[in-house]
């Protein structure tokens, strides 16, 4: 139950945390379309700001470009 719970909390802070960032950067995008936006680019060393307002996530290849590799040594 426990595990439950702080799973949860985890969503409902994740989620306050993306309107707050969403409300302070004036995004013009829903929460949930935020949230994939950031979950598509978690390796990308652009910084929050340039990801959610210059960006055009319909097309998939324009993330390539800057998105950080995984070395399996």
């Amino acid at each position: 139950m426990n595990a439950v719970k702080i799973q949860v909390y985890c969503a409902l802070i994740t989620y306050c945390l993306v309107a707050i960032v969403a409300n302070k950067l004036k995004v013009e995008r829903p929460i949930y379309e935020i949230l994939q936006v950031l979950g598509i680019s978690l390796l990308d060393k652009a910084s929050v700001n340039e990801i959610l307002t210059e960006h055009d996530y319909k097309n998939a290849k324009e993330l390539n470009y800057k998105q950080l590799k995984i070395r399996w040594e």
